[in-house]
Parts: C-alpha cells; sequence; structure tokens
C-alpha cells in the first residue's frame, strides 16, 4: 500500500470512535457520518456504506479483544466464527480477516514480551522454520479448498481447539517437563542450558530440549492456523512446558513471538489471494487495539483455571453450530 493510501487508511481508522457515536442514535446520524466519512480522502473503491454499515463490530472487537488478552487465547477464535456466523463473510473471507486482525491485537502483548526479554529466541527460531512454511500452506489451502470442506475443517477445528482448552490445564499450571516421558528425557539430556534474564530481575535457566518436538507441533500448528486462523499457539504453548521444560512465563512469550511471525505471513497469503474485507477490518483493528490495551492490564485478574476451560466450552459449541449450519444447510 502506498504512502497516501496508508494515511487514508489511518484517517478513516482514527475516526472509527468518532462516526460510531452518531451511528448508536437516531437514523439521521448516519447521514452526518457519511457525509464526514465522504469529505476524506478515502482510498477508491472504499466501499462507504458497508463501512458504516458495520459499525458494530466496533464494539464486539473491543470485548472480544479484552477476553482474549485478558485469558491468554487466541483472538482469532472469536473473530474468525463471528465473521462468519454474523458478519456473513465466506469461510476464506472471514478466516483471513480473522487473521489479519490478531496481527494488530497481538502487539501490545508482543511489546511487552519483548521489551521484558523473556522469548527465548533460540527456541523460536526452530519453531518459525516449521510454523511459517506450514502457515504459507495452511492459508493458500483456505482459498483451494471447497468451502463445504473448508467450513466443516473450520468447525472441526473449533471443536478439538475448545475440547483442549478444557482438557489441558493452562499454561500458568502446567510443571516443566511433567509430560516428557523417559523418551524424551533421553533425548533432552546432555544438550546444555538456556538461560533467561528479563528486565524486571527475574533469571529463568533450563535445560535445552531436543528441538524436533516443537518443530513438528509447531508445523502442524502452523497448518491449522494458515487453514482455520488459529491452533498455533493452543497447541505449542503448553507443549513446550510439559514436554521441553520451558518456564510457563517463557513458553507464553515465545509462543506469542512465533505467532506473531506466522500471522503476518498468514495474513499477507490471505491478503494476495483475495481482497480484505476492509469495510470489516477498518473497524475491527482498532477495536482490537483499544480492547487489547485494557486487557493486558486486566489479564492479571482474571482467574485463567476457571476462564480457559469456560472459553473451551463456549469455543466447542461454536465449532458445533458451524458444523450444523453446514450439514443441516
Amino acid at each position: 500500500m502506498t504512502r497516501s493510501g496508508t494515511l487514508a487508511l489511518g484517517g478513516i481508522v482514527g475516526l472509527s470512535g468518532v462516526i460510531a457515536l452518531p451511528l448508536l442514535g437516531a437514523g439521521a446520524g448516519i447521514d452526518v457520518g457519511t457525509v464526514a466519512l465522504r469529505s476524506l480522502p478515502v482510498p477508491a473503491g472504499f466501499p462507504v456504506d458497508q463501512f458504516l454499515a458495520h459499525w458494530w463490530v466496533f464494539p464486539a472487537s473491543i470485548l472480544f479483544s479484552m477476553v482474549a488478552l485478558a485469558s491468554g487465547v487466541s483472538g482469532a477464535l472469536f473473530f474468525s466464527p463471528f465473521f462468519m456466523l454474523l458478519v456473513g463473510l465466506s469461510p476464506s473471507q472471514a478466516i483471513g480477516a480473522g487473521l489479519l486482525t490478531e496481527v494488530f491485537g497481538m502487539g501490545n502483548g508482543l511489546l511487552n514480551y519483548v521489551r521484558q526479554q523473556t522469548v527465548d529466541y533460540a527456541t523460536a527460531k526452530w519453531l518459525l522454520l516449521g510454523a511459517v512454511p506450514a502457515v504459507v500452506v495452511g492459508a493458500f489451502a483456505a482459498h483451494v479448498v471447497p468451502t463445504t470442506l473448508l467450513t466443516i475443517a473450520f468447525g472441526a477445528g473449533l471443536l478439538l481447539l475448545g475440547a483442549f482448552l478444557v482438557y489441558y490445564d493452562p499454561p500458568e499450571e502446567c510443571v516443566p517437563g511433567e509430560c516428557e516421558g523417559e523418551f524424551l528425557k533421553r533425548k533432552n539430556a546432555g544438550r546444555g542450558t538456556t538461560t533467561i534474564e528479563t528486565t524486571d530481575g527475574e533469571t529463568y535457566t533450563y535445560d535445552t530440549c531436543w528441538r524436533l518436538p516443537g518443530l513438528s507441533l509447531a508445523t502442524a500448528g502452523g497448518f491449522i492456523t494458515g487453514l482455520i486462523s488459529a491452533g498455533l499457539p493452543e497447541i505449542t504453548t503448553t507443549q513446550l512446558i510439559v514436554r521441553c521444560r520451558l518456564p510457563p512465563r517463557v513458553a507464553i512469550a515465545t509462543s506469542v513471538f512465533v505467532l506473531a511471525v506466522a500471522a503476518i505471513a498468514g495474513a499477507a497469503v490471505h491478503a494476495l489471494a483475495a481482497t480484505p474485507v476492509w469495510y470489516v477490518v477498518a473497524w475491527s483493528i482498532p477495536g482490537v487495539l483499544i480492547g487489547g490495551t485494557i486487557g493486558t492490564r486486566v489479564g492479571k485478574y482474571v482467574p485463567s483455571e476457571i476462564m480457559e476451560p469456560a472459553l473451551g466450552v463456549v469455543f466447542a459449541i461454536v465449532g458445533v453450530i458451524v458444523l450444523a449450519s453446514e450439514v443441516l444447510a
């Protein structure tokens, strides 16, 4: 996008909150908002009327990103089914819009982790070797697979990820190496140690693990993320702790870093394969920026041992609804 196009889109995003107010009021407010928006140098072909009609995506995005950041769950688990079931986008459009929204939504959390120096970059490098190519393949597959199969895969993915959140303990509750097993213990032995020194004075020293399990998990999670826009952090974070011995704080930060890079690659593929639904993401992106800021502040007060299983049940139910809507259609 050119600099002028970026500035124009930025102007639209910046006015989202202002325009939303008259939209919430009388019908005349829509005329005022339309006139105000049309007076701006919007990109040629931008669907102004559709944009204004979807103002309600903005408050919904604030709410979803607050819950996602507060609970540590991938925001795309909220946005993709929301875009598909309520906004009415096609599965490939919803997945692409969800992944693009998540790229912006994770910015606050990622920046904090980088500043705190809690990312294990050596492990992240190996995870990215599997995650980035896999997410690209998954994103391309989302635009090649027939819509019916993609919808079924999306619903099944939500159902499985919901079950995963219910079955596994939250990352903060996991004990490093508790599911390592004798085979991994032998493979992990003698590979040296890794030390992470954070800016707040914490020092984490742990045995460096065998890279292949993490690489395999990241590859599987990357493909699923490219295909249905979620799955990489849910799959990798807990397993990095229980099988690769990473401390929970380091595992979470490393997974977020890997997801951020992989999500950018996946979002780029979705954007190239199909025109992004700008009239939706122009509302969702500023929404997640606001909601993410609030979510990171209230997250420490949220009991993850209750929130994550509860969200797992919700996602499983949504997965069933998606599957039923396709099967019964």
